[in-house]
């Protein structure tokens, strides 16, 4: 099947490079779904460039961490690009799906549904590995071998179980504040149980912490970033860093888990450390910084 083409709905110039706003229709979802691109200047002289998938947390869009986050500047220093998907299937039309803010519109929890009525649309999974990347390899210069992700709260979530379920794609991962263990959290009961059904043993393959405990060798032997705010107010009782943690320990997986006293659960502490992610990623993805040859 041809992959679908891309409406450019919106283009800025940005850090010498392009910050761009794509439509498409697709096939995985079966609705038209939009991501954002922010390409470096490398991008726009030629060269096929790597690139970091993003993924958002609750109620956001494709446009939330390109807007917010302040991370197009290093992006252009390092070369690389940006991309932030939408959050979810949105115009299905499916009863109660804007009911709530965390299950349903904005709350795709990038898996695929198994369950009615979520399951012909919802399928995040598959329109994020299967989909967009072959997409972005077709009609942007993106260099797809190399591709590493990372996310925030419920896109964190997103960020660590697609990298432990697709190694093969990913290269790097780093989280900030992500839902460490969405089986024992009451954000990730819920979506579970209505994406996937009631049966918790379907659960773990999409739990990243279920994932880390049934590795039996590092899947990322340079690291994992992940950085957690100690005043974010879902640290308690939703995030479970501390959980993965051990998984960490225990598969031998080389993990860096920052803390940080003062920093809630907002665009704000991703601002401060987002500079630090980009470099993480750019280590791992084998990037020559511009920067480095001024």
């Amino acid at each position: 099947m041809p992959l679908a083409s891309l409406d450019l709905q919106g283009a800025h110039a940005c850090f010498g490079g392009a910050q761009r706003f794509y439509r498409h229709n697709s096939r995985e979802v079966g609705l038209p779904m939009k991501f954002s691109v922010y390409l470096p200047p490398q991008a726009l002289e030629g060269a096929k460039v790597p690139a970091l998938i993003y993924l958002a947390g609750l109620t956001c869009n494709e446009e939330t961490f390109m807007v917010k986050a302040g991370a197009q500047r290093s992006a252009a220093e390092l070369g690389m690009a940006l991309v932030a998907p939408d959050t979810s299937p949105r115009g299905a039309n499916v009863p109660g799906e804007a009911d709530a803010w965390d299950f349903g519109v904005g709350a795709g929890f990038y898996l695929d549904a198994t369950e009615a009525p979520w399951k012909p649309h919802w399928r995040m999974e598959s329109y994020l590995t299967q989909e967009l990347l072959p997409l972005l390899g077709e009609h942007l210069p993106i260099d797809t071998a190399r591709i590493g992700i990372f996310g925030h709260s419920m896109g964190g979530h997103g960020a660590l179980t697609l990298a432990l379920r697709h190694p093969a794609l990913f290269r790097s991962v780093s989280a900030f504040a992500p839902i460490c263990a969405p089986s024992q959290c009451p954000w990730g009961e819920k979506a579970f149980t209505g994406y996937l059904g009631p049966d918790r043993s379907q659960w773990s393959a999409h739990d990243a912490t279920g994932l880390m405990q049934a590795c039996e060798q590092p899947p990322f032997p340079a690291g994992i970033l992940i950085d957690q705010g100690l005043s974010d107010p879902f640290l308690a009782e939703q995030l479970h860093p501390q959980r993965f943690e051990a998984a960490c320990a225990q598969a031998g997986q080389p993990l860096t888990l920052r803390r940080h006293a003062g920093y809630d659960h907002g665009y704000y502490f991703v601002q401060s450390f987002v500079a630090d992610h980009l470099e993480h990623h750019a280590a791992q993805l084998g990037v020559l910084p511009l920067r480095a040859s001024h």
